[in-house]
């Protein structure tokens, strides 16, 4: 149970952290669609371990193999199966909580809930896992591209540090020119000095990840309970330390009278839009053909190298040292798994559309 995502277009992940290797099964991708390889290995190199001096140590190429569901490059309609092998495991380092339980992990309501856990590097619930995802994702961000729509994630804010200009008055381009993932490079050197003194400190801290999607036709999304900005909700708050997700005028759109806040709707030579976008690409749960635009909240890495007080599986009370390799900040490697998710919850709505209308069935 809740290791499967989607209805028509679906990934099941499965591995551990330590575990042999980790793995996807993506359903319902169709057929005909011709595969690039080397787009999905891109897409695993940006979220990887050992990137830079800002990201954990541990070294894993992350390379990947496609076990079915593709033939002479095209995808065949069938279960596609990808397989990622752990390379660079040191269980060793997690020897010391083996029967301890990690401030803020989910040490203690995994074994909660089953009684048993794999302690080494937290196990499933490691942010390992998101390796399949990814890789599923690269495949999702390849279909939507056949249909012109385009996804495009960087950070925006590190600690108190963020970005002031919107996503429209920014190159994102220039995110992946600087290893923090930032398209400003001014506030991107700072985040880097940032991340590096916290790392220095033996602490950790958090930031945001903004996410763009464009050319998302309107249609998309369905009444009351699975709305568009649920599913996509609800994808992002899967992501291991993702403590908060708001789309559009978010937060922020509460400080504003109606007047100014809805978006008008005007028909320019037969081509329909609104004049502002405070929606954010999604009203009444459904996409109105706008960008689609929305943040993503993420805590400071709950390992960090300090002693920390917690009990044991016996309810003593403990102290925890931080030991092993883990990122100071999670949000530059989290750019590509938002973007995974962003495209899985798409390209789902885009086959449920096809279902719509009779017209299209």
């Amino acid at each position: 149970m809740g290791n499967s995502f989607g209805r028509l277009f679906r990934i099941t992940t499965f591995g551990e952290s330590h575990g042999k290797a980790l793995g996807a099964i993506i359903e319902g991708c169709p057929a005909g669609l011709e595969l690039d390889e080397e787009k999905i290995r891109l897409e695993m190199q940006r979220r990887k371990p050992g990137q830079s001096k800002i990201t954990t140590q541990r070294k894993e190429e992350d390379e990947f193999e496609l076990l079915s569901g593709v033939f002479e490059g095209k995808t065949t309609g069938t279960p596609i199966g990808i397989v990622i092998q752990n390379s660079d495991q040191k269980s060793k380092d997690y020897s010391h909580i083996s029967d301890k339980f990690r401030p803020s992990h989910a040490d203690y309501t995994y074994f909660e809930k089953y009684g048993i856990r794999d302690y080494r590097g937290g196990g499933r619930s490691s942010a390992r896992e998101t390796a399949a995802r990814v890789a599923g994702g690269a495949i999702a961000k390849q279909f939507l591209a056949s249909k012109g729509i385009q996804i495009q994630a960087y950070v925006s804010q590190v600690g108190e540090l963020a970005l002031e200009k919107t996503y429209q008055e920014l190159n994102l381009d220039l995110a992946e020119e600087n290893i923090v993932r930032c398209p400003d490079p001014e506030l991107a050197d700072q985040m880097i000095a940032l991340i590096d003194t916290v790392r220095l400190e033996r602490d950790t801290i958090g930031g945001v990840v903004s996410c763009v999607i464009k050319n998302c036709p309107p249609g998309l999304g369905e009444p009351v309970f699975d709305r568009l900005h649920a599913e996509l909700g609800k994808a992002m708050l899967s992501i291991n330390a993702v403590k908060g997700f708001e789309y559009g005028s978010g937060f922020e759109g509460v400080k504003m009278k109606g007047s100014r806040h809805n978006d008008s709707i005007v028909n320019e030579s037969g081509k329909i839009h609104t004049t502002t976008n405070h929606s954010g690409g999604i009203q009444g749960g459904i996409s109105n053909g706008e960008d689609i635009y929305f943040r993503v909240a993420f805590k400071p890495v709950a390992t960090i190298m300090q002693d920390q007080t917690s009990i044991n599986e016996a309810g003593e009370s403990v102290t925890v040292s931080g030991k092993g390799r883990h990122d100071p900040c999670v949000v530059p490697r989290a750019v590509p798994i938002v973007e995974a998710m962003a495209a899985l919850v798409i390209a789902d709505f885009l086959l449920i559309s096809k279902t719509n209308k009779l017209a299209e069935i």
